[in-house]
């Protein structure tokens, strides 16, 4: 990769990415990759497991400005579809769990983390993946992990395929074609056919994905055909 940077280990890529980018004019696309995070960082707070030096733990800078601060979900939605890109390369069965963990069949194989900063109406975005590649035994208390030498049982080129992941996430940024993005996302959805079971914050009930809005609200059509909107954190998928 033209622009990038290893770290051994340091304590969350995201982390150090925002340290470098409040010292310095990064370029854009700039990659931060390690082989161990001592404190590394999932959606609201959540930590992330991984063995040292075996899977992929990285972070990119972006600094969009054809995406309007309302849409910035897009960016979500481009960088699940350019790993699945990448990832369907190897193995069958890729799907996103919204609103953007990676998921094959029914165990979580990556997780990004999104995070934006707004000053004077300009975005500095950092994005942060934890993909599982050549980890075989998962000790936290994370429900359902898996790694990609699980799933096929072989050891997975780590350089090859971060430098494919990034790849695609540069080149679906630069083109941009937003309907593109949507459709292709919409077409990977985790659970996309059929009713399955939801947890509100105080109920339980049958629904069906019927889209995902462009700021990212999940919108679900229950059994006696009720629309509810919800956004992250506002209602959970049950896992059988």
């Amino acid at each position: 990769m033209k622009h990038s940077q290893f770290i051994p280990e340091t304590f969350s890529t995201n982390a150090l990415l925002w340290e470098m980018v409040r010292k310095e004019l990064l370029p854009e696309g700039f990659v931060l990759h390690t082989d161990f995070q001592t404190a590394g960082k999932g959606q609201i707070g959540n930590s992330w497991e991984s063995e040292r030096g075996e899977n992929l733990l990285f972070s990119m800078v972006l600094y969009p400005q054809r995406i309007t601060m309302d849409q910035l979900f897009l960016i979500s939605q481009l960088v699940s579809v350019a790993i699945k890109n990448a990832l369907d390369i190897i193995t069958e069965g890729i799907t996103v769990k919204w609103p953007n963990d990676i998921y094959w069949n029914d165990k979580k194989l990556a997780g990004i983390l999104i995070e934006n900063s707004f000053q004077a109406n300009k975005v500095k975005t950092v994005i942060g993946i934890g993909l599982n590649v050549n980890q075989n035994t998962f000790v936290s208390s994370a429900p359902n992990p898996i790694s990609l030498r699980q799933i096929t049982g072989m050891t997975v080129e780590r350089t090859d395929l971060l430098e494919n992941i990034c790849r695609n996430i540069i080149d679906l940024y630069t083109e941009l074609n937003v309907e593109d993005i949507h459709a292709r996302y919409a077409q990977m959805l985790f659970r996309k056919d059929g009713f399955h079971v939801y947890k509100s914050e105080n109920e339980l009930f049958m629904a069906r994905i019927i889209a995902v809005q462009p700021d990212g609200q999940l919108e679900l059509e229950t059994e006696a055909g009720e629309r509810k909107g919800f956004y992250f954190k506002e209602v959970q998928f049950l896992m059988r």
